[in-house]
């Protein structure tokens, strides 16, 4: 358990001296003492299989790779796949954090960040880490079963982890609508939390089927997406999706849509 900013062991990658320094004080100022500090993605990839620590935060631009290659390599190693990361970067392009964002992310600083904007993103992975208050649900958690329709596997693996500290215990995993879609006409579930951009079916046209011609048009729907197009995300809520939540998210927030969005199927 981590009860505290004060019982992360952080490791930071980031190839200025000078940022990284204003970075160690940022921390300092919340109380994180144990940094360690390095500049390059191999580094980073070396003293994490060494001993991994409890969160990663680094830059995007590396001198041998880039933040969307350092997470993608981590979680493509399981000894690495579960460790919170945390982006720092100048970057505002969504082309280029959207893969951040699908790897399962905690949080995206901007460059330069705030005290605060700092803190909720260590909040975020103190979250992440840490099993979290049971959802106040009138249903056993060990039996609601949830639909997770996303691309992206780091994506869906982010998510799963999340609802299970929750005490959701039974998933069912969907790569597209099409493939979510056939499961719905064969399993019933409680709940189904989509990405929108994906192949095949996207999240708008599987919330259009689910509530026009699925037997199951009354389940709560909760989109966790980085789409930002707001006239997309607004045929969204017109198509009858339950709530909407950005990538990345903090686990709170996703805690209480849950909440609202199974009260409301039940009243």
């Amino acid at each position: 358990m981590y009860a505290s900013f004060q019982d992360l062991d952080i490791l930071l990658v980031e190839p200025s001296a000078v940022q990284a320094r204003i970075i160690r004080d940022f921390l300092a100022g919340l109380e994180v003492t144990r940094v360690n500090h390095v500049g390059s993605g191999a580094e980073a990839l070396a003293r994490m299989c060494e001993r991994p620590p409890s969160l990663t935060i680094s830059a995007f631009y590396l001198p041998d790779m880039n933040g969307v290659e350092l997470i993608e390599a981590m979680r493509a190693d399981e000894a690495l796949a579960a460790v919170p990361f945390v982006l720092v970067s100048s970057e505002t392009r969504p082309q280029v954090l959207d893969p951040v964002r699908q790897s399962g992310a905690c949080a995206i600083l901007p460059k330069p960040f705030t005290a605060s904007q700092l803190a909720a993103a260590l909040r975020a992975a103190l979250d992440f880490l840490n099993p979290n208050a049971m959802l106040e649900v009138d249903a056993d958690l060990e039996q609601l079963r949830v639909l997770l329709v996303d691309d992206s596997a780091n994506a869906r693996r982010f998510v799963r982890h999340v609802l299970g500290n929750l005490g959701i215990e039974e998933f069912i995993e969907a790569a597209n609508g099409v493939e979510a879609m056939e499961i719905l006409s064969e399993t019933m579930v409680d709940l189904v939390i989509t990405d929108y951009n994906m192949p095949e079916m996207d999240g708008r046209a599987l919330v259009e089927h689910i509530r026009l011609q699925s037997w199951q048009s009354s389940v709560p729907i909760l989109m966790v997406t980085s789409e930002s197009n707001v006239s997309r995300l607004a045929a969204v809520e017109q198509a009858g999706v339950s709530a909407i939540c950005d990538k990345p998210f903090e686990p709170k927030m996703i805690k209480r849509l849950i909440e609202q969005a199974i009260a409301g199927r039940e009243r």
